[in-house]
């Protein structure tokens, strides 16, 4: 039988998503959990990676198990086994060929950009003091939506078949004092997300004009790109899945 579990966390203790073999990972955690309260080996399979740091107020993974439970108590026992800083948000069954990766449609990130100093948000958001153009920033937005290949904003030592990424949606907005910064695509490379929005402060800081984007895109180049932002800024906080994926009750 094999099950989803949406779940969300604060990435500021975890080395990644991923497990690591000398330092600790939210997907580390998680399975110890699920295979002591379900009193079996459990591995799991995530809709993707988050880098060290980063956070996820959405993420998906499936598991299997031949053990029955009340899936509604399962999610209980897993909090109160988890740590403060992972929470289980629902777990459902699914048919036995759904997979968190590969049937997702689509991840959605978010990244918070402070124009301020504020001590209740220092570990979710970065703190920039220059003056932002945001309407420059939204033009460069635009020309995000007109290529495929996005290699100059991947980590260059990186282990993919291809670099394109159909990007679906990419804005920024004001937010009380920060600035927010949400895109949604099919896929995401490695660093692409800060890398997009390092290269967008430097064009909304005059750095950088718009149209010299057309210009990073098309050379493939990483280092000409802008800095990549930091992690702690970063949210993963939607993933889409067709619905034919569960099973009906």
């Amino acid at each position: 039988m094999r099950y989803f579990i949406e779940l969300a966390y604060n990435g500021n203790a975890y080395h990644g998503w991923q497990n690591q073999p000398n330092a600790i990972s939210v997907q580390e955690v998680l399975e110890k959990a699920l295979s002591t309260v379900l009193r079996n080996p459990i591995s799991v399979v995530a809709a993707g990676r988050t880098d060290a740091g980063v956070h996820a107020s959405q993420m998906y993974v499936h598991f299997d198990v031949e053990v029955l439970f009340d899936e509604k108590q399962l999610v209980f026992k897993l909090n109160s086994f988890l740590p403060s800083d992972i929470v289980i948000k629902s777990i459902f069954k699914v048919k036995d060929d759904a997979h968190a990766r590969f049937d997702a449609l689509s991840r959605q990130y978010l990244y918070r950009v402070s124009l301020a100093k504020n001590v209740f948000n220092t570990d979710f958001s970065y703190l920039i003091n220059n003056e932002l153009d945001l309407d420059k920033m939204n033009e460069a937005c635009k020309i995000l939506f007109s290529y495929k290949n996005f290699q100059c904003f991947s980590k260059s030592k990186t282990d993919v078949k291809t670099y394109n990424c159909d990007i679906k949606f990419a804005n920024w907005s004001v937010f009380a004092d920060e600035l927010h910064f949400v895109i949604q695509a099919d896929r995401f490379l490695r660093n692409m997300v800060r890398a997009i929005v390092g290269t967008m402060i430097e064009i909304g800081s005059g750095k950088l004009e718009v149209e010299d984007l057309h210009t990073i895109i098309q050379s493939k180049d990483r280092g000409e790109a802008g800095f990549s932002v930091p992690a702690k800024g970063l949210f993963l906080t939607k993933i889409d899945y067709p619905e034919s994926i569960k099973l009906k009750s």
